[in-house]
């Protein structure tokens, strides 16, 4: 994320086309933004645009703009989102899903500098920065004819992957106390999380990414019966083999039992990678061979006593 956080630094001081790429729910969105209020055109308009959302019969006219008569129901004309964005930057998010009619349009408007309006032969000259963003593997796209490679090219100049959030659980203990902060009611504040909840937390994959553990936090605040978030009101999460590990509701287990087991189940999520297994948990690697150590003593001394 540091090094995310350097490029992003980078990029924002130029003004090339940039391609966000990583799951739904890493943040594209924010990182256009940073790269867009950290920028050059920062004063300017950031226009934000769903492509997936527009609808088929109206997404030419909203990104390019009509005259008026150009179609039924176009009574005066309009500018289209590139020209509202003019001098500043266009983010078309779900870039992957734009029609291959209007590809061809988009990639001549970039290449062109200029736009022509629907119903208008005059074209009409921009100077937008455009960053895409895709959970979609454009390549793949381009090899089974559903992507211009001409457009992919033409997007893809400086390249930015965002992380999945199972790639980086180091940093969800920090997301966490965001969340908190952000969704706690001052009338009745949530100010922590138990030891159980957070290697639930850690344990989890997160398909949706940082979305999903936003919701899912806003969801055990708003069940906290205390000031303190417990395993049993984050009901959001799926169960999952990871459950059987840790405590149940009436099962007293003590502190040390709750991290032993939190250290071995990261060790078979990592393979048996110690420092991964360390990196899983936030912690140092020298703590993971010391506790190791511990345990192996522990059932040494058991299979003494067992004979």
């Amino acid at each position: 994320m540091h090094r995310l956080y350097e490029l992003i630094e980078k990029v924002a001081q130029s003004t090339a086309t940039v391609l966000l790429t990583g799951d739904t729910g890493t943040g594209k969105e924010l990182v256009a933004r940073a790269i867009h209020f950290s920028g050059l055109r920062r004063e300017e308009t950031f226009g934000p645009v769903d492509c997936s959302a527009l609808t088929s019969t109206l997404i030419e006219s909203e990104l390019f703009g009509h005259v008026k008569g150009a179609f039924t129901g176009a009574d005066r004309s309009k500018s289209g989102l590139l020209q509202a964005a003019n001098k500043g930057t266009l983010f078309l998010d779900e870039i992957g899903e734009l029609p291959m009619f209007l590809q061809a349009k988009l990639l001549r408007a970039l290449q062109e500098r200029e736009i022509r309006p629907v119903g208008s032969a005059a074209p009409v000259p921009i100077d937008v920065r455009v960053i895409a963003a895709t959970n979609r593997d454009l390549e793949e796209g381009v090899r089974a004819g559903t992507f211009r490679q001409d457009l992919y090219f033409r997007l893809n100049v400086v390249r930015i992957r965002l992380p999945a959030l199972r790639e980086r659980k180091v940093d969800i203990p920090l997301l966490v106390a965001h969340f908190l902060e952000k969704f706690s009611d001052p009338r009745r504040p949530v100010l922590g999380i138990s030891d159980g909840s957070l290697l639930r937390l850690m344990a989890y994959d997160w398909p949706g990414n940082v979305r999903e553990l936003e919701n899912a936090i806003e969801c055990a605040v708003a069940l906290c019966s205390s000031g303190v978030l417990a395993v049993d009101e984050l009901t959001s999460l799926p169960n999952s083999p990871w459950a059987s590990s840790l405590p149940d509701a009436d099962e007293l287990v003590t502190l040390a039992e709750i991290e032993r087991r939190a250290i071995l189940h990261a060790l078979r999520e990592a393979g048996g990678d110690k420092l991964a297994a360390a990196r899983l948990l936030a912690i140092g690697k020298t703590t993971v061979y010391r506790k190791l150590k511990e345990y192996a003593g522990t059932l040494r001394s058991a299979d003494q006593n067992l004979t």
